[in-house]
């Protein structure tokens, strides 16, 4: 079973992800809380896997609460379709950020995702996210020379959105050898997941986004 907790200020948002989740199999809404502090105080006793966090909230804020999280995984909902949250969500150590409008399927979808170690960002989001990194793209840095050439390879690959499986069809080589390779990749760079890989690429110009059409 994957434990959720819900964190928004809205009882009855909080109730109608829980009646979506509940109808799941694998998923189970172990812990609701009102805000951030009241979410910190509740993982101190309560197991578990994935956290949706509002944003705007009463006493502390969905991305400061992610910041002083690090066990579960942080997946954010929130209204505003921002540049901003986006952004700090990720870099706080979220795992994924999508609209409260997102359709119950792919809230489902996104939670799994997330639990798996993968990162889910709304293509809304990702747009306007790689469009602010383009408008303001730093000038390329050398790579930490902790990384091999293939680590630097897979890098490169997770920052276009790319998955292992399609990683490792890619580089040619086997999709365990690809998870072996981002794992040494966060541990070295310090990163908590794929989505901090793809703001740390396109933060040290390593990739940007390609031009439409």
């Amino acid at each position: 079973m994957i434990r959720v907790m819900l964190v928004d200020d809205q009882a009855l948002l909080r109730m109608g992800f829980s009646m979506v989740l509940a109808a799941q199999p694998d998923i189970e809404v172990v812990a609701e809380a009102g805000d951030g502090q009241e979410a910190l105080d509740l993982l101190r006793s309560v197991e578990v896997d994935v956290v949706l966090m509002d944003v705007r909230m009463p006493r502390m804020d969905g991305v400061a609460a992610t910041a002083r999280i690090t066990g579960p995984k942080v997946l954010i909902l929130t209204t505003f379709d921002l540049d901003e949250y986006a952004y700090a969500a990720v870099r706080a150590g979220a795992s994924g950020f999508l609209l409260k409008d997102v359709p119950p399927d792919d809230l489902v979808s996104a939670i799994r995702t997330v639990h798996a170690g993968d990162a889910v960002v709304a293509p809304s989001t990702l747009r306007r996210m790689l469009a602010e990194f383009a408008a303001h793209s730093p000038a390329p840095v050398k790579v930490t020379e902790e990384l091999t050439a293939r680590e630097h390879e897979v890098l490169l690959e997770v920052a276009r959105g790319q998955s292992n499986q399609e990683i490792a069809a890619i580089l040619h080589v086997a999709e365990a050898t690809v998870k072996t390779h981002l794992g040494r990749i966060l541990a070295k760079l310090g990163l908590r997941d794929r989505a901090q890989v793809v703001v740390y690429a396109y933060e040290h110009g390593l990739v940007t986004p390609r031009p439409k059409g």
